[in-house]
């Protein structure tokens, strides 16, 4: 080492500051463990500086320039070292970023979800970015283990996956709890909405560590475009069948649809008019009106409501009634009296006019029309 590299190193000892290199990391820990005594330190407006001795908190420094001495600092005196008759500090030296931090990029899927207007499980994904900010500086030290780092990849990277983490949960609750179709969720409608939540999901998983998600950036949830076409299907299926009428209106939509399915599938078949065979084009057709005639029948079956059966009724004013040897109540003609049972005698009754048979107490003739009993 030449006399100027000397110099230069004497120089860098003497200056603690926290690096251009280094201005956006979080956590940036001094390289020199070894600090002369009355050396300058320099923290940043944004920033504090933490002091360890064998991995233990000794004292903290906040903006501003200081000078390592102990009438200046009393807790330095925890730092010397006794071997150079206290002319060195023995001490880790830890710079905390205490602003926000933006711009940090994430994506990944959320998974499948179940859209509770279809019904169909979609795979959802999400990206975009978020700032976060650091609330305690020793809970910080303590996630990073006291080492060494040299960039903040590994330490954004585990809030990342919290991040995902909440998101996936909250979107979830979302759609089950109130219900909200998939499409309103990737419209992109419940943005702040969801921001919310996440920011409100997070502060559980980071409080220990010292940190906490400020806001989301510009983010996306996103869906497959050939899934989002089928949903917008799905949803226009289902207006149809709300306009059709209920239950009747989905058969017959599903009926309509299993004919030019079926339909158009079997014609197909391989090739135009059937492929192979031209004769499949009529029965793919076939079949298709067959499903219909199927959906039609049941829908049909459904809509017809079971007829209660009719009871007999009485003959209207009494005509053709015979009168009850016991109880002497009027009852239709049979073997036994209605009223209360008991038998009755079996009369046997001839029109005056024509003399065709009738029955007992009958007044007209059901032949000729006479009047009986005068």
């Amino acid at each position: 080492m030449g006399l100027f590299d000397f110099v230069k190193k004497g120089a860098q000892e003497m200056f603690i500051a926290r690096p251009d290199e280094a201005k956006d990391l979080i956590v940036y820990k001094w390289p020199d463990r070894t600090i002369p005594m009355k050396a300058q330190i320099t923290v940043g407006q944004d920033e504090c500086a933490l002091f360890y001795k064998d991995g233990k908190f000794v004292g903290r420094l906040d903006a501003g320039r200081h000078t390592l001495e102990t009438q200046n600092i009393p807790f330095l005196s925890v730092l010397m070292d006794k071997f150079t008759s206290g002319n060195v500090l023995m001490a880790e030296v830890w710079f905390i970023q205490l602003r926000e931090v933006g711009g940090i990029q994430f994506g990944g899927r959320i998974g499948d979800v179940e859209d509770p207007k279809s019904g169909m499980a979609i795979g959802t994904m999400v990206h975009g970015d978020f700032s976060i900010q650091v609330e305690d500086p020793m809970k910080v030290i303590g996630f990073f283990g006291q080492r060494s780092w040299s960039s903040d990849d590994e330490f954004t990277g585990w809030f990342k996956n919290q991040l995902l983490k909440v998101i996936r949960d909250r979107i979830a609750e979302m759609m089950v709890k109130q219900n909200i179709p998939l499409l309103h969720v990737t419209s992109g409608a419940l943005t702040e909405e969801i921001e919310q939540l996440v920011i409100a999901g997070t502060k559980p998983h980071l409080e220990s560590y010292g940190m906490k998600v400020v806001r989301m950036g510009n983010f996306v949830v996103a869906i497959k475009e050939e899934d989002e076409v089928q949903l917008k299907q799905l949803y226009k299926d289902a207006a149809q069948i709300r306009m059709a009428g209920g239950m009747q209106g989905f058969q017959q939509l599903a009926a309509g649809k299993a004919m030019m399915g079926a339909g158009e599938g079997m014609a197909k078949g391989g090739g135009d008019g059937g492929g192979s065979n031209p004769m499949l084009g009529g029965a793919g057709l076939g079949v298709g009106m067959g499903m219909a005639a199927m959906f039609q029948q049941n829908a049909n079956q459904q809509n017809q409501q079971p007829q209660a059966p009719q009871q007999p009724t009485a003959p209207a004013g009494g005509v053709g009634q015979v009168t009850c040897g016991k109880c002497g109540q009027k009852t239709a003609p049979g073997k036994f009296c209605a009223e209360c049972g008991e038998a009755l005698a079996e009369k046997k009754a001839f029109c005056s006019e024509c003399g065709k048979p009738m029955n007992p107490g009958t007044k007209f003739c059901g032949e000729c029309g006479a009047k009986q009993g005068g």
